[in-house]
């Protein structure tokens, strides 16, 4: 037996002896993902269950003795053009996997199996594939327990599909709400997008790399490295004017988290760091995420990305020699990496580069168990994909994600007594495409809970809802504004759900990476997207005055936005009683906002990302540098219309004073890993039973470098019954104290660290001092 087939060798032996079989032509099919996996197969003509594999696919195996991944053999969207009638159906997803894997390993001549790549941001992007709210919504939750429980359903439905890798959006940080991928962030904070990246990882993998080889485990490729979302001008993969303290406090601790979390892959960003694309940035790709975190699995180019790269190179064999040196292993459908053997040819590109990169994607399928069980069994799917408990977890998310931003006299939760009859009005109560986001695939007809008819499943029995959508969310037409006048005429209440979309439509334009075009002045109602950047953020088309004429009828008005970024709503809040925050709630999103109109739910999510009050006023992240002084506006407030970490509750918290384990602490205490605790007693002086998010943040000075006006270092989720109370601890240790100094080195430095624990980033009450002494 050849070492490679021996399962008893280590990975590193088995990948020794692997390489030293394969020809350079071998080695370069197994750098390339070159072949969208929608156009691998067809359906058989005149048959709805019959698959046959394309002449495309056979031709990409052939040009690379084998093939190294497939991307996207089950998504189904817009772009790709699959649909339930062209798609391959859920029962039969394994079939047409292993069908794949069968004809690449019997056309390589060492047997060697590819790795299927799909997309999951927010839950898999395949016909029938759970949906998650996005990733703005599950930062809301500040619950990475049930985030790992979720994201470990994903990868079970993946696997059970006959895929292997799971791209997930973990990486970027919002900063400018403008860009159209703001979606796809857990939130402005690192310490929160650290959180929930160990949370995916951990859902997805499992916390011991023997579960990899699971039947219900997927590795996970986090996205993107980094700083995609601090482009300038809010516009996607534009420049990032950022220095390295910068990348290093904000932009790359997600990232080592997850890597920590021990993450199979990362895929490399779009954008540029000071004049060097990250597809291109040997210190980002080698020197920072390998030499300094010791990070040994895959590093997976962005579509198209390293074409992007012939701009500065001159042609495609030069581009694929700089990924390549630079650290990128694994393309994704660029001509660059195809080039690699006449880059090697030619000189520019050498065998111990191309050798190192396939080394590791070799290790991957090795240590996935592929080369042992390529194949999955084929009725596994029927029973794991969107079955009960997984739209239960989905709308376990939603509910926790859903932010109550007002809620004056308490007209929420809606009272039958005082309600018999409710007006439902907007342009996002009965679409349920509004509330999924981008990155999405068909839906089933019939499937999912739209707000509609989620208010309409949680209201007493004999409420009467009546239904008008009011206006769209771009268009200019007034046409349906005296409907929906008469509706909320007629109406005790009325719910307004208004918002966005990033629904993309067939029939659209699309760049060659997935991207929608939306030209300027489009009409089209998408708002949000990837492509899809907004210079205003105020809502779209006229939805603000569709609130000034319900406003103006004097019935109690509670408004639901239904959105992918945080948009300036200053006037909608002014004109609303109540205000929730439902970012894109997902498939079953609609339940969970109408139990919580009605009371069913507590609402319990947090903000994690602060709003604004208009788009004049960006930067309003919470954790800017501290000045030393104010920096106000003249013509509005320089806070946010409301901060990070906000949220209300139909309960009500009240925090003690804080109480701190010891006033001072020494740098080699610090070292030597003694930590300082603090604690905080939190009481629910409500009458209803409900979650808080405690929150502690630090401020410092004094420490020979400008700080932040305030850093998140610690939260806890808590539920608390009416009366009763609880004291929560949180610990203040060497990871949370150190900085980046001067010589930037992460250290402890002395300073002195005011320290807040409440809930929300601007609490004002309760600060305890620490003093950091040499």
């Amino acid at each position: 037996m050849e070492k490679y087939r021996n399962a008893a060798l280590p990975v590193d032996e088995r990948v020794e002896d692997l390489l030293s079989r394969m020809t350079l032509r071998e080695k370069v099919g197994q750098l390339n993902q070159h072949l969208y996996g929608w156009m691998a197969y067809r359906r058989s003509e005149g048959t709805e269950t019959e698959f046959e594999l394309t002449d495309l696919f056979k031709e990409h195996v052939e040009w690379g003795a084998g093939m190294g991944a497939l991307y996207g053999l089950f998504r189904a969207d817009p772009w790709s053009g699959v649909t339930y009638e062209n798609g391959i159906p859920t029962q039969d997803n394994a079939k047409v996997a292993n069908a794949i894997q069968r004809y690449v390993i019997e056309h390589s001549r060492l047997g060697i199996p590819v790795l299927l790549s799909e997309e999951c941001p927010h839950g898999h992007q395949a016909l029938d594939g759970t949906l998650l709210p996005v990733n703005t919504a599950i930062g809301s939750t500040w619950n990475p327990e049930l985030i790992e429980r979720a994201y470990s359903h994903v990868a079970s439905e993946i696997r059970s599909r006959g895929a292997h890798l799971g791209l997930v959006s973990v990486l970027d940080i919002l900063q400018d709400p403008r860009w159209g991928r703001s979606e796809e962030c857990y939130g402005e904070d690192p310490y929160l997008a650290a959180r929930m990246t160990e949370a995916v990882v951990f859902g997805m993998q499992g916390r011991n790399p023997e579960e990899w080889k699971r039947p219900d485990k997927a590795a996970a490729v986090l996205k993107h490295l980094c700083a995609q979302g601090a482009g300038q001008g809010g516009r996607n993969a534009g420049p990032v004017p950022a220095g390295e303290r910068e990348l290093r406090e904000i932009h790359l601790p997600a990232a080592e988290a997850g890597i920590k979390a021990g993450a199979a892959g990362v895929m490399a960003a779009y954008n540029e760091l000071d004049g060097i694309p990250c597809h291109a940035n040997d210190k980002l790709l080698t020197g920072i995420l390998r030499d300094e975190w010791g990070f040994d699995g895959i590093v997976m180019a962005d579509g198209t990305a390293i074409d992007r790269l012939v701009s500065i190179t001159g042609d495609y064999e030069s581009a694929a020699a700089l990924a390549l040196s630079s650290g990128v292993d694994l393309s994704l459908w660029d001509k660059s990496f195809t080039t690699l053997e006449q880059a090697v040819k030619q000189g520019k590109a050498d065998m111990e580069g191309i050798d190192r990169a396939v080394g590791r994607v070799l290790g991957l399928k090795f240590r996935l168990g592929l080369f042992e069980q390529p194949y999955v069994d084929e009725g596994l799917a029927a029973s794991t994909v969107n079955n009960a408990a997984a739209r239960e977890l989905n709308v376990s998310v939603a509910r926790e994600a859903v932010v109550l931003l007002k809620n004056d006299k308490g007209v929420l939760p809606l009272n039958h007594s005082r309600i018999k009859r409710l007006a439902v009005i907007g342009p996002n109560a009965d679409r349920l495409y509004n509330q999924l986001g981008d990155y999405t695939s068909v839906q089933r007809e019939g499937s999912g809970v739209t707000a509609l008819q989620g208010i309409r499943m949680a209201a007493p029995e004999g409420t009467d809802i009546v239904f008008a959508p009011g206006c769209s969310v771009r268009g200019m037409s007034t046409q349906g504004l005296p409907e929906a006048i008469e509706a909320a005429r007629s109406a005790d209440a009325v719910v307004l759900v208004l918002g966005g979309s990033s629904a993309r439509q067939f029939g659209g334009t699309f760049d060659n990476n997935g991207a929608a075009i939306v030209a300027e002045g489009d009409p089209t109602e998408m708002d949000c997207g990837e492509g899809v950047d907004l210079a205003e953020l105020r809502l779209g088309g006229i939805q603000e005055q569709l609130v000034r004429e319900i406003h103006a009828i004097g019935k109690p008005v509670i408004t639901v936005l239904i959105q992918g970024r945080p948009l300036a709503v200053g006037e909608v809040a002014e004109l609303s009683d109540a205000l929730l925050c439902a970012w894109y709630p997902g498939s079953e999103g609609g339940r969970a906002i109408g139990e919580i109109l009605f009371g069913q739910v507590n609402p319990s999510g947090k903000l994690p990302v602060s709003i604004p009050r208009s788009v004049g006023q960006l930067p309003v992240y919470y954790n800017q540098k501290n000045a030393g002084r104010p920096r106000p506006y003249v013509d509005m407030p320089s806070k946010p219309l409301y901060p990070f970490g906000f949220g209300l509750s139909y309960s009500s918290f009240e925090y003690g004073s804080p109480a701190i384990s010891q006033k001072e602490v020494t740098l080699d205490e610090l070292r030597s890993g003694s930590r300082v605790e603090v604690c905080v007693e939190v009481e629910n002086s409500g009458k209803l039973k409900g979650d808080e998010v405690v929150q502690l943040y630090i401020q410092a000075d004094q420490s020979g470098i400008t700080r932040r006006l305030r850093e998140l270092k610690g939260f806890r989720k808590v539920m608390l019954e009416p009366g009763d109370s609880t004291t929560v601890s949180f610990e203040l240790g060497f990871e949370e104290l150190a900085i980046w100094n001067r010589n930037m080195d992460y250290d402890v430095v002395p300073c002195r660290v005011s320290i807040v624990v409440g809930g929300h980033s601007d609490w004002e009450s309760g600060v305890v001092e620490l003093k950091v002494k040499a």
